[in-house]
């Protein structure tokens, strides 16, 4: 049999970039399950929300946004701290970069780390790595609800943190005259789930129950296309659910058995290949989702820091 490709580090082809202008004023830029990446106009300035992976990247999306407004960038939303998701910022000239606290507080402990884990696995997302001036700092941090005033009769962007998900600091950015949630990792549409820092057991149940509370009629996922309808949105936010519970039911029956990581790895490969497999990075994800709801199961509460030699010994245990 022969062996992966660490990761995503074979995927060298580009991704075809879709701009979809979802209400008067609102983006999304969608990427064959590349990172999305949004954008909302106020009366005289933009929020944007996710700032990719470099600035170098960062600047073609700026730049297919710029030929529908030349608004200044006021705010930039960041939905956690990833690295793929936060080291683009410089390119926005922003004038105040917002996340949650816990994000800033992830951003301190484990931002480097993160960096260097993350355009190990990824480097065809990591553009001009060379262009990155360091690490992206939040300026306004929230715990709860921060609502944005769009002006005019433009209405609120309203940014709320749901709970522990994908990370400890995930936000999502709710437009309610439109309906449209910007959900970042919380939600993916038909692209595989990455919960190497989750905490799966309330991602799965509290928070989707308060993102699909929202009763958004357009979703942008992390990853995938545009939700829209409600009953896209809910199969979205169902898919991500049936993924998790999958996943929690598989390592814990291994677990409970008194079985090992390897096990677990392979009996949820099993379980979610068929109907996932063919979805964007779910070979490179899984090793590290089973990973950590291993750890999770056995107590660990906190994720375990991801560095770039622990990406390759999880990889080597779990995919020869």
């Amino acid at each position: 049999m022969t062996k992966k490709a660490f990761a995503s580090s074979a995927d060298l082809t580009e991704k075809a970039q879709t701009l979809e202008v979802l209400a008067d004023g609102v983006y999304a830029l969608t990427a064959e399950g590349d990172p999305n990446i949004g954008a909302v106009e106020g009366e005289d300035f933009l929020v944007c929300f996710e700032a990719l992976a470099t600035p170098v990247a960062a600047r073609e999306w700026l730049a297919k946004l710029r030929e529908h407004t030349d608004k200044p960038v006021r705010y930039l939303v960041l939905s956690h701290y990833h690295a793929v998701r936060v080291l683009g910022a410089s390119a926005f000239d922003a004038e105040v970069i917002v996340a949650h606290e816990n994000t800033r507080a992830l951003v301190a402990e484990r931002g480097k780390e993160d960096w260097e884990s993350e355009f190990g696995r990824m480097p065809r997302l990591a553009k001009s790595a060379e262009s990155v001036p360091g690490l992206t700092w939040p300026t306004l941090t929230f715990s709860d609800r921060l609502t944005i005033d769009l002006g005019g009769d433009r209405g609120d962007l309203v940014l709320q943190y749901c709970g522990r998900g994908h990370t400890e600091g995930d936000l999502v950015a709710w437009l309610p005259r439109q309906k449209i949630l910007y959900a970042g990792d919380l939600v993916e549409a038909e692209a595989a789930l990455y919960t190497g820092d989750a905490f799966h057991r309330e991602w799965s149940s509290s928070t989707l129950d308060r993102v699909a509370a929202f009763g958004a009629e357009t979703l942008i996922g992390g990853r995938g296309g545009v939700s829209r309808g409600a009953e896209a949105v809910d199969a979205a936010i169902a898919q991500t659910r049936h993924f998790l519970t999958t996943m929690l039911r598989e390592v814990g029956a291994v677990r409970d058995a008194g079985g090992t990581l390897k096990q677990a790895f392979e009996r949820t490969h099993a379980a979610l290949v068929d109907q996932y497999g063919h979805w964007p990075i779910f070979e490179h994800c899984l090793p590290f989702d089973v990973s950590r709801l291993w750890d999770e199961l056995g107590g660990i509460e906190r994720p375990v820091v991801w560095t770039a030699e622990r990406d390759r010994e999880v990889w080597d245990q779990l995919q020869d």
